[in-house]
């Protein structure tokens, strides 16, 4: 039996309670491999409640936050070195390591980074994963899209295993309500500005959720909030049950991304609800959304306005159907054996 660590991040709990898509997928991945008959542990933070085989002594960044409120800068890096250290104390254990945070696990498994895996859950096309990958050729990294590989260097490249989820989480929603949907960071990455505005062009209120972006939290006063009104409402952050409601209920997601997504799970998350999308060419999205059938792929506000007009004529049960076929957390979870497996067999 295969014996593998996952390495969860330590900004929110596992599984993540509002934002926290890695965490999420995380979870999921881990869930899956159990039941496909690997031994697993988790290395997460103490706030976790999953029924997975656990390690981890201290709370997520997030759970820090609601008791100090703002914390020192340093703590991240602080939280990461310590699941380090839990994680070096029994590196025998495991046949593999797959990593889902930053950086410092590459210095820490050393020889063993052949026999580890590293997910990238963020854009690789700065000057920081340069840094990176440059100091480690020998560390195997997996992709989550096609355009996310072709920003890692080919001597890192151990393959690409799309995203999945748990195929129960959300279900086929077969007559939606009037509205269309948003769901992401309140950020000029994901431009929710761009999805109100499309969305009144095409006579069509708009709900909104997910949290507003710490990194840059002017943008959604500035940017977002005086487009909300009767015809758009911002929900704030949803967790599982709120997300399956609004995009269950939704005629389409609006994902008008400005920055090169190396995923986008809330497609998929809507996919699995039987919600077409409307997605902006960029980055992972040809990958995901198959133009014509799972949604529609455009380049301007007004091909999406466009798109809406249209998205009627996609069957939603038919959508449901590629969620299953494609996105599912046990498709993911066999992807990685593979990649496991190879790894161990070089």
């Amino acid at each position: 039996m295969l014996r593998i660590a996952q390495i969860a991040p330590n900004i929110f709990p596992v599984p993540p309670g509002h934002h926290g898509g890695t965490e999420r997928v995380v979870h999921d991945l881990s869930t899956a491999l159990r039941s496909l008959g690997v031994e697993l542990t988790l290395f997460a933070s103490s706030d976790s409640a999953t029924d997975l085989p656990r390690i981890g002594d201290y709370p997520s960044l997030a759970a820090l936050e609601r008791q100090y409120g703002r914390v020192a800068p340093g703590v991240p890096a602080a939280l990461d070195a310590l699941q380090l250290e839990a994680l070096r104390r029994r590196l025998d254990e495991f046949d593999i390591v797959h990593c889902h945070g930053e950086f410092a696990h590459a210095a820490l498994l050393g020889p063993r980074r052949r026999h580890s895996l590293t997910t990238i859950h963020w854009r690789v096309d700065e000057l920081d994963r340069a840094l990176f990958f440059a100091g480690f050729p020998d560390l195997p990294v997996a992709a989550i899209s096609a355009a996310q590989a072709a920003g890692i260097p080919p001597a890192n490249r151990a393959g690409i295993v799309h995203h999945g989820i748990d195929r129960t989480r959300y279900g086929l929603r077969a007559a939606p309500d009037d509205h269309v949907a948003f769901v992401g960071r309140m950020t000029d990455q994901k431009r929710p500005d761009v999805a109100i505005r499309v969305a009144r062009a095409a006579g069509l209120p708009i709900r909104l959720g997910g949290t507003v972006d710490v990194g840059n939290p002017d943008y959604f006063d500035a940017q977002v909030r005086p487009l909300l009104g009767a015809d758009a409402t911002y929900l704030g952050p949803v967790d599982d049950a709120q997300k399956g409601e609004l995009l269950g209920g939704a005629r389409a997601l609006l994902f008008p991304i400005d920055w090169p997504e190396p995923f986008g799970l809330v497609m998929i998350e809507a996919m699995a609800c039987g919600t077409p999308v409307v997605a902006w060419d960029r980055g992972s999205v040809p990958e995901i959304v198959e133009d014509g059938v799972t949604g529609f792929i455009v380049s301007t506000e007004v091909e999406a306005v466009a798109a809406l007009a249209r998205i009627g004529q996609l069957d939603r049960a038919g959508i449901r159907r590629r969620f299953e076929e494609r996105f599912t957390a046990e498709r993911m979870a066999r992807d990685y054996l593979s990649l496991y497996r190879r790894l161990l067999a070089a």
